[in-house]
């Protein structure tokens, strides 16, 4: 997420709206040799753990980032929000599909949107791009 772009208008940062997770506990022993070898924080720009849908800069958060259990979780199902050109892409089996208009199957767009309709904001569900469901 720390370097996610919209692949239609270039926008950083995207939103992240999450659906449902999945945690990795098997993961532990290499986090750890990971957290001593680079000194926490491991994103740049933006930790998403702790404030969602943008995250809270870095900066603003300094050395108390989660990044241990930001490792852990993988998102399974979710949304990328782009605020400046609207476009939504959906995050299917822990991969972000961000794919250009062109290469989108309007078909499947819709069909995740009406099952996720409740869980995801008016914004992307009513008013999203490049496809949006009627109110």
């Amino acid at each position: 997420m720390d370097i996610a772009a919209c692949p239609m208008c270039k926008h950083f940062p995207l939103e992240l709206y999450v659906i449902e997770e999945r945690e990795y506990p098997e993961r532990e022993e290499k986090i750890k040799e990971l957290l001593a070898r680079y000194k926490p924080p491991l994103c740049e720009i933006y930790c998403y753990r702790l404030q969602q849908p943008i995250g809270k800069k870095i900066e603003e958060v300094g050395g108390d980032t989660p990044c241990g259990d930001c490792l852990k979780v993988e998102v399974v199902t979710g949304v990328l929000y782009c605020p400046n050109c609207g476009r939504w892409y959906p995050i299917i089996d822990e991969i972000p599909r961000m794919l250009p208009d062109r290469l989108r199957r309007k078909s499947e767009d819709l069909k995740f949107l009406k099952k996720y309709a409740s869980r995801l904001p008016e914004k992307i569900v009513y008013s999203g791009k490049p496809w949006s469901l009627e109110k």
